[in-house]
């Protein structure tokens, strides 16, 4: 008697569903990491502590004077953007890690998209930015600075926009620079000067020459301003606040990513190709 054996016909998932799979993969695997790493979790809440708490609480302490705004508030915003941005970029340097045990080159022949698994990589390391925004509304509340929660709500919303625009900023340096040390200083020269030069806790409204031009070019300054933009909606500050229309924040923001994903994508994939 003869048996006849049926293949069982495999399903090919659609090609969004095996993508989507790849950047929810990747990042689970970042933020598994990070939470077995206390050291790391206690950097993330740390830094809040002495920005807000140290450079902030000195700031409000000395140049409120003149100002017709609540500065407090006004850092408080600038603050929750530069953690979401400066976090991220920060932890897109465990690529490098990835590269020196292999794993980068193993995800890079997967069958999905090379841009799924940068993506994941950085909403992964955004993990950590959120925990150091949260330490930011901690700090702020211990100084007695609140937003209401639909600000919150709205703010969190585009949390993963700011952490792409810093993540993607990052895999540019990490195409190009193999040495961890060396990146990690790079990607400080990067996100250190934006955080005095984009408004974020310091007024730029009024800058000019040379400080004008490159508060104009920094993506933290779109950042910030389409922040800002949601939190003075409405209000009499409004205009002494945000400098351009949310729309033009949200259509730089948005464009500077997709360019820096795609440069950066190109360059880390290249360099591990020809590692």
């Amino acid at each position: 008697m003869t048996t006849a054996v049926l293949d069982t016909p495999r399903v090919n998932l659609p090609a969004m569903s095996r993508e989507l799979r790849a950047v929810v993969a990747v990042t689970a695997r970042d933020v598994t990491i990070t939470l077995k790493s206390p050291g790391t979790m206690i950097m993330g809440l740390a830094m809040p502590l002495m920005m807000m708490g140290l450079i902030g609480g000195n700031l409000m302490a000395n140049m409120t004077g003149g100002i017709e705004f609540d500065f407090g508030e006004f850092m408080l915003v600038g603050m929750l953007v530069n953690m979401l941005f400066m976090m991220t970029t920060m932890g897109v340097t465990t690529l490098i890690d990835d590269t020196e045990a292999n794993f980068s080159a193993e995800m890079l022949v997967a069958p999905v998209s090379r841009y799924s698994i940068i993506i994941g990589k950085i909403l992964g390391s955004a993990f950590m930015a959120m925990v150091s925004s949260l330490g930011v509304l901690a700090v702020g509340l211990v100084m007695g600075i609140t937003l209401t929660p639909w600000q919150l709500l709205v703010l969190f919303a585009l949390a993963p926009g700011m952490c792409l625009a810093g993540g993607s900023l990052a895999v540019i340096v990490m195409g190009v620079i193999k040495s961890k040390k060396t990146a990690n200083m790079v990607v400080m020269l990067i996100t250190m000067p934006q955080m005095f030069l984009s408004g974020v806790i310091i007024p730029i409204a009024s800058s000019t020459g040379v400080l004008f031009v490159l508060a104009r070019i920094l993506p933290m300054t779109y950042c910030v301003d389409l922040a800002r933009a949601v939190v003075y909606s409405g209000t009499p500050t409004y205009s002494q606040v945000v400098l351009f229309h949310p729309a033009v924040s949200l259509a730089v923001v948005g464009s500077l990513t997709v360019v820096f994903l795609v440069i950066g994508t190109y360059l880390y994939a290249r360099s591990e190709k020809d590692r």
